[in-house]
């Protein structure tokens, strides 16, 4: 069946738009708009009734391309510049370069489509939203200047057919960067109350929170306030304890700030008053913006760490003892079964971690300065108490005296 036949077969289901009959054939002949290429059929189709008219044969199919409403779309086509506006005006709250449009078309859309393609047969016939995406994206671009971005776009606007709306989807921003933690006692994230679990008890004095500040939340305000964002999302190189300090070059983090209004931050002065703010709590430095690949490599990385460690004893030990032991674990593979501190929520099993590098800084008659450079995963604390024997070799188990970590400084993770 020809490419005419087939006009004929759709024209004869009821009014259809230019639009909507050049779409049945919107793989044919790219350089065309569907509309152009509908009022070329529509006139090859006029001018074959009206040579049948004029040779006394049928031609009465020509009457079905009359009438005001397009069956297939509703006549969504003649309001694509409602909906461009629609967009537009949600899309004036935000900062951004790159665009693209989607769309969630109604159920009675929908079906109609399926029954005019079973009804006419055509095999080149182009989706109704791809148009409407398309020639709404059009519109968008041309008035405010923005490119349409397949990938990466920095906003996809959706129209919602059934229910008359627009939506924005905005995505999220992404921004690396490096921290110290100057005090102890500071969480890395927030951490719900353990009693009420965040709804806020007299034990938390109703905040909700299980300590008052973490480093996440010193940053947080101020990406908020910079980005006007609903929301951030903290995403850490790992962990430090709650009761040690992260020093040296600082841990790696992104913070994802969702749903931002500004995207063209400053961010030497975020950084500036990141640290002004903090009291001296946290350090951030090495703020760019990123993409979200770079929080996958933050959480799957096993980088490696140097700590240093002030290690007291409760037995007096010698120098000579505990440089032995030291050099002993330098260079060792230690097996640790999961500590009692952490199995409650980690899986009880054993693991192998390396110990790259130990040495004695410091000795007096109080404690010890160790500082370890060991694989990622490794639990340096348990490393040296033996955790009731579930660290095999430990310090403690070496030297036959129990040592605990009184302080523990991250001064290195290696990424």
């Amino acid at each position: 069946m020809n490419i005419l036949e087939i006009s004929k077969k759709i024209i004869a289901e009821g009014p259809i738009c230019d639009h909507c009959l050049g779409r049945q054939f919107g793989k044919l002949s790219t350089g065309l708009t569907n509309d152009e290429r509908g009022r070329a059929l529509k006139l090859s189709i006029t001018m074959e009734a009206d040579r049948l008219s004029k040779e006394g044969m049928d031609s009465s199919f020509l009457s079905s391309t009359e009438g005001n409403t397009c069956w297939v779309c509703n006549g969504l086509f003649k309001e694509l510049d409602t909906w461009a506006e629609m967009a537009l005006s949600k899309l004036s709250k935000y900062e951004y370069s790159t665009f693209l449009v989607g769309t969630i078309i109604s159920g009675l859309l929908s079906e109609n489509e399926e029954i005019l393609w079973t009804e006419s047969g055509t095999l080149y016939a182009e989706p109704l939203k791809s148009e409407l995406n398309r020639e709404i994206g059009k519109i968008i671009s041309q008035k405010t200047g923005k490119e349409v971005n397949f990938e990466y776009p920095d906003v996809v606007v959706m129209l919602d057919i059934a229910e008359n709306n627009v939506k924005l989807q905005v995505r999220s921003l992404y921004i690396y960067g490096r921290y110290r933690k100057l005090i102890r006692g500071i969480p890395q994230t927030r951490w719900p109350c353990r009693k009420c679990r965040g709804r806020g008890c007299e034990s938390c004095e109703f905040t909700g929170k299980q300590y008052p500040v973490s480093v996440d939340e010193l940053i947080r305000e101020h990406v908020i306030e910079a980005t006007r964002c609903a929301e951030t999302k903290f995403h850490g190189a790992g962990r430090e304890d709650i009761d040690a300090l992260m020093l040296g070059n600082g841990r790696p983090f992104v913070v994802e700030a969702v749903d931002p209004v500004f995207r063209e931050t400053d961010l030497r002065l975020l950084e500036n008053k990141i640290n002004e703010k903090s009291g001296g709590k946290i350090e951030v430095e090495g703020l760019k913006f990123a993409s979200k690949e770079v929080i996958e490599s933050l959480k799957s990385s096993k980088a490696d760490k140097v700590y240093n460690l002030k290690v007291t004893f409760k037995e007096p030990v010698s120098e000579k003892n505990l440089i032995y032991a030291v050099e002993h674990l330098a260079g060792s593979d230690i097996k640790q079964q999961t500590p009692l501190r952490v199995v409650h929520r980690r899986a009880d099993i054993v693991r192998e971690r390396h110990v790259h590098e130990m040495e004695l800084e410091e000795i007096n008659e109080d404690y010890a300065i160790i500082r370890v450079h060991c694989a990622g995963g490794l639990y340096v604390k348990e490393l040296i108490s033996s955790d009731d024997g579930r660290t095999v070799p430990s310090l403690s188990g070496i030297l036959g005296v129990q040592a605990e970590v009184a302080e523990l400084d991250v001064v290195d993770v290696k990424i």
